[in-house]
């Protein structure tokens, strides 16, 4: 389970003295715990895998805004800072689908659920999300979308 693997690499790079991945690893976890809290008001015992992989998602895009503001100010120790977490981040999540295995699962879905046209978006994005989190950039997805229901 996710959990426990950050768990288990966070105490690797405590172990390992790696302080960039402790930190990295520590903030995944933060946002973990807050994923757990809000669950938790919705009636839930914890967050799901899926909602977990989705937050990393947007930890990484996050990290990709700040990294270009900071190459564009003539910072680049702080950008190569968040390309580091987002590698670190990267490890937990699993193997992006190409854009040729994302058209094809948009596809799927769109017959799985039979949907007509660009009202049905919101629910082809749903069932997206649920089976695919975390393996593809759901921006991107929402073009494909568009292009396929229009």
């Amino acid at each position: 389970m996710l959990r426990d693997e950050l768990q288990n690499a966070l105490k690797d790079a405590m172990k390992a003295k790696d302080m960039s991945t402790v930190s990295a690893i520590r903030l995944i976890i933060a946002g973990l715990k807050e994923k757990d809290v809000t669950a938790r008001g919705a009636g839930k015992e914890c967050a799901s895998d899926s909602d977990l992989l989705s937050m990393m998602q947007s930890m990484i895009k996050q990290r990709l805004e700040s990294a270009k503001i900071y190459t564009d100010g003539g910072r680049p120790e702080l950008a190569a800072k968040e390309q580091a977490e987002i590698s670190v981040i990267e490890r937990f999540l699993p193997k992006q689908l190409t854009e040729e295995e994302t058209i094809t699962a948009i596809n799927s879905i769109i017959s799985k659920i039979g949907a007509q046209g660009i009202k049905d978006m919101g629910k082809v994005m749903a069932e997206l999300k649920t089976n695919y989190a975390g393996q593809l950039d759901m921006g991107k997805a929402s073009g494909l979308i568009k292009n396929l229901l229009g």
